[in-house]
């Protein structure tokens, strides 16, 4: 093979001005670009970091406030049942105290109607005892109208024969 080292040498400058032309006018900008881009990519890479540790706190406060709202509501709860408790104590303790409060009414009222009866018991016998004792008496006074009777039927009986 022959090798003309005139076409080498005219290959060899047109490659060196062809890399310096590309160099100057093409790699150039296309190294600009693509410095460009990598900037980019990696102003993207520390947004998204930045985005996923911005998430990643956002997750713990949602967790945080969770927990704070689950806690609220445990409070609320525990706050409702002792209100609960204290206002069944609270109705059951005036219930007991109407419960009494009837109860002695009841128990009033029945010795109120104890003593009516037996004041009306009383003025029954009375009155019985007085018709007993009028009716005795008048028998009494009838017994002894008739044995005034008697007596004076006897002495005009013995009047008559004297």
């Amino acid at each position: 093979m022959h090798l003309e080292w005139t076409s080498i040498v005219l290959t060899l400058i047109a490659f060196l001005i062809l890399y310096w032309l590309l160099t100057r006018y093409a790699f150039g900008p296309l190294f600009s670009v693509m410095e460009k881009r990598r900037e980019l990519v990696t102003q993207q890479m520390n947004e998204a970091k930045q985005t996923r540790e911005q998430a990643a706190a956002y997750v713990e406060e949602q967790k945080q406030a969770l927990q704070q709202a689950r806690k609220e509501a445990y409070d609320i709860i525990e706050q409702s049942k002792q209100t609960g408790s204290k206002q069944a104590e609270q109705i059951i303790g005036e219930a007991r105290s109407e419960a009494d409060r009837l109860k002695g009414e009841a128990v009033r009222e029945i010795e109120s109607e104890r003593n009516k009866a037996i004041a009306a018991l009383r003025s029954e016998v009375g009155k019985a005892s007085v018709q007993i004792a009028s009716k005795l008496i008048q028998k009494e006074i009838k017994e002894d109208q008739v044995q005034e009777e008697l007596v004076d039927q006897y002495l005009k009986e013995v009047g008559g024969r004297a």
